[in-house]
């Protein structure tokens, strides 16, 4: 076969690397994949080998939340309808391999992106060429409903076609087990083995399935039990506030809007710039839909001060995560980190609990190895029980939960602006969050206050707790490999001495070990939990940085996660110590992120 030299020849030539020869290979010659060899053919046939290059230099793997990828015509690095196809055979399969008796149900959704409807289309056609009694909502809704759809029509899979924040030219598929949350081992390993080994994919006439009920469309049930659900964990009756809210293009009208007004919390606004469901977000400043990112919130503030609004929310495509601007009293917007809502919104749920009488010691909150250590500090207080050992992803708080007792959780989160609260899912869900940090703002207007009044409630309290984050994206398989490299590099040579401040220990969460520095020698075991994640301590004087490193689960990145915390203090020592502590950390990160660029600079 000729295109078979072509392609060998390019590797030789360096315009391909041998990762996508291989899988290029695949593509023209394993029979599972005739109806898109030709596309292949003529790609390499007109000699695009940049786009070759992008489309194949990896398998698309499972990571955080499935798989998420650029999307393309085809090719094993990106989303499309093969690479879809596949994934959900893979699971079709992988499902029936662990249920081997039947029957079989699974349930699918899809936020705004694009082509989402169609990836949504083309999964369910799968599932129900399986055998599956497949479900498909009848538009987009948001992942926490999907997450809930799973428990409540008792499915042995969901599938959520969306790629959360990431860019529009973006798309996933988030694979569901039957409690509601995404795979965890070793159902996320079976799944991929299963994908590795589908071949041909069959023909569906999804029009045609769906009039034969093999695929059901589902909608306004589901909604009004999973609203309900949501309201049920209502703490308030307080509802004077006047809120400004974004959907980013996304699908929050359904979820977010849709449970604050069915609270009654009338003074709801949508900021109608950003509230048509579109993929390319071309209203949200570089098409970036993060409410992660105080970029997002700039074009939204002048509607707000026009309304006088208290609080500006956002939610991301898929309405999973929340994102907040609190109004000063002297009428600014400040925008909120996630780990200043985690603390604010454990604040108010111990607080409205404690005051029901609804708690006991067997209580409990989940929180990552990355959240600030306020969250914990305040449930504690709180008098609630603590476990803030998670690794990062809401996968692993959804089975610690079913672990701990479901009964007794009452509260979850991470820094990345996810929260939880009851048991509808086993998903961060940005409606729980939106109706309980309103509440926690009524509440607080009712008696002349802010939340910015009560974060400095928690300083004074607990001390300051000041966090920074940071990453680079390193993209494609040369990026892959720097991460790799730089993981390997700060296991076996960290730094010593940055900013002033001395490394003196790192927790290896990949090797199981916590190691003394600067001599990098093995103190103690590090049993649990397993991941790709290192925590580095630092002191400088009575100063302390906590330093997390980890690779992202979901993009091309390497992220950092720097931690600073002062002792209680008097209120009338805040503003300074803030600006202490404030300044310290960013020298930190700033020599930390210099001393990252120089050790990835070609050479070294």
């Amino acid at each position: 076969m000729n295109e078979l030299k072509q392609v060998d020849d390019a590797v030789v030539a360096g315009k391909l690397t041998p990762a996508a020869r291989d899988n290029i290979r695949r593509w023209l010659t394993e029979p599972g994949y005739h109806r898109e060899a030709p596309a292949v053919q003529a790609l390499i046939d007109s000699e695009q080998w940049d786009k070759l290059q992008r489309w194949f230099w990896e398998v698309l793997p499972f990571g955080t939340g499935g798989r998420r990828g650029p999307m393309a015509d085809l090719g094993s690095a990106t989303l499309n309808p093969r690479t879809v196809g596949e994934s959900a055979m893979g699971m079709a399969r992988y499902v029936k391999q662990a249920k081997p008796s039947g029957p079989w149900r699974v349930v699918i959704a899809c936020d705004t992106r694009h082509r989402s409807t169609e990836f949504a289309r083309i999964a369910a056609g799968i599932f129900a060429a399986e055998g599956f009694a497949t479900f498909l909502f009848d538009g987009h809704r948001s992942t926490p409903e999907l997450s809930f759809a799973v428990r409540y029509l008792q499915c042995d899979a969901g599938v959520m076609i969306s790629a959360s924040h990431n860019p529009p030219s973006d798309n996933g598929i988030k694979a569901y087990w039957s409690h509601g949350g995404q795979v965890l081992p070793p159902h996320d390993q079976g799944i991929i083995d299963a994908v590795a080994k589908v071949g041909e994919l069959p023909e569906v006439d999804f029009a045609a399935t769906v009039k034969t009920g093999g695929i059901q469309m589902i909608g306004q049930e589901i909604d009004d039990a999973y609203l309900d659900a949501v309201l049920s964990l209502s703490l308030s009756p307080a509802r004077e506030l006047t809120v400004l809210y974004s959907p980013l293009h996304g699908v929050g009208e359904t979820s977010v809007a849709a449970t604050l007004q069915r609270a009654g919390f009338n003074g709801l606004h949508l900021y109608e710039p950003q509230r048509q469901p579109d993929g390319d977000f071309p209203n949200v400043p570089d098409r970036l839909p993060n409410p992660e990112r105080p970029a997002v919130f700039p074009p939204m503030v002048p509607r707000a001060k026009n309304l006088n609004a208290d609080l500006i929310i956002a939610s991301d495509p898929d309405a999973d995560r929340l994102g907040a601007m609190i109004r000063t009293a002297a009428g600014e917007y400040v925008y909120a980190t996630g780990n200043q809502l985690g603390a604010l919104l454990i604040d108010y749920v111990s607080h409205q609990r404690q005051a029901q009488g609804t708690i006991t010691p067997d209580h409990y909150i989940l929180t990552t190895l990355v959240t600030t250590p306020l969250v914990g500090a305040v449930a504690r207080q709180g008098g609630l029980r603590v476990i803030e050992d998670l690794l990062v992803g809401f996968k692993h708080i959804g089975a610690r939960m079913d672990a701990e007792g479901p009964e007794k959780f009452v509260y979850a989160c991470e820094e990345s602006h996810g929260f939880l609260g009851g048991t509808h899912c086993r998903d961060k869900d940005a409606s729980i969050a939106a109706l309980w940090l309103c509440e926690a703002a009524a509440e607080d207007k009712c008696h002349g206050r802010t939340l910015l009044d009560r974060l400095d409630d928690l300083s004074v309290l607990h001390g300051y707790h000041v966090e920074r984050q940071a990453a680079l994206t390193l993209e494609g398989a040369d990026g892959q490999a720097a991460i790799t490299s730089l993981m390997t590099r700060l296991r076996t040579a960290p730094p010593t001495n940055l900013a002033g401040f001395q490394f003196v220990e790192v927790r290896d969460y990949s090797q199981h070990e916590i190691r003394t520095l600067p001599d990098n020698q093995r103190s103690a075991d590090l049993l649990e939990p397993s991941g790709n994640l290192l925590i580095f301590q630092t002191r400088r004087g009575d100063a302390s940085v906590k330093l997390a490193v980890r690779p992202s689960g979901t993009e091309p990145k390497i992220k950092f996660y720097a931690f600073g915390k002062t002792a209680p203090m008097e209120r009338s020592q805040l503003a300074t110590t803030r600006v202490t502590a404030d300044a310290d950390i960013d020298a930190f990160v700033q020599v930390w992120m210099g001393w990252i660029k120089t050790v990835l600079a070609p050479g070294q």
